[in-house]
């Protein structure tokens, strides 16, 4: 019950006003780091947006680059030279902040390589096969890069909620129970004055009854 959380003197009455706008600036504060986040957020969509466009196009481009070489030069071909061109590929995981938000993030790696890089035999080296290559190392390369503008949305994403719970617990909790805390200090401090008034004029009646009395008798034969 919130009558056993408050003790109605005048130094819990200024505290519960300096509680209360403390959570007041904290959610003014969080507020702003919210809506600051919500944009940070669409600017991060239309670049997923624009990521995920590009690796589309990509993708594309390597399906042609790949049909045309499968069809000059045959499976057999395009085979033996995926199977030379095999390599494992690392990435280095970071982290960066946005907004002051923790966000992962993927190093840029360039994984197009020139013709004299690529590990197929010369007697396979054609410019279509290196058009294979080039075409699907780009699409890897947009894809590093969808990767990496997703993770950052994510968090995105993930921090707004975590502001907005924090916001609500804020807005709609702590803040309300501190008020109603505030305002029944208030009323007991209120009815204690009208009762300390009450009894000054029962006292002051008193003396003066008392005073009355005493005149009264002096008068008396």
């Amino acid at each position: 019950m919130v009558a056993e959380q408050v003790t109605p003197t005048r130094s819990e009455l200024n505290r519960k006003r300096a509680q209360i706008e403390l959570v007041k600036k904290g959610r003014d504060l969080l507020q702003q780091k919210r809506n600051a986040l919500i944009e940070e957020l669409r600017r991060s969509a239309d670049e997923v947006l624009s990521e995920e466009q590009a690796l589309d196009e990509a993708a594309a481009a390597a399906r042609r680059a790949l049909a045309l070489a499968l069809a000059h030069d045959g499976p057999e071909t395009i085979g033996s030279a995926a199977l030379a061109a095999q390599k494992p590929i690392s990435v280095e995981i970071g982290s960066t902040r946005v907004m002051g938000v923790h966000v992962l993030r993927i190093a840029p790696k360039a994984l197009v390589r020139t013709a004299s890089d690529r590990p197929h035999s010369p007697t396979h080296s054609a410019p279509r096969l290196d058009a294979v290559a080039l075409a699907f190392e780009t699409e890897l390369e947009a894809l590093l890069d969808l990767a990496n503008h997703e993770l950052r949305l994510r968090r995105l994403a993930e921090a707004i909620r975590e502001t907005i719970r924090r916001v609500n617990a804020l807005e709609y909790i702590l803040l309300p129970k501190l008020q109603q805390q505030l305002k029944l200090i208030e009323l007991r401090l209120a009815e204690r004055e009208r009762e300390d008034i009450y009894r000054l004029k029962m006292v002051k009646a008193r003396h003066g009854r008392a005073h009355r009395a005493k005149f009264k008798q002096s008068f008396t034969p």
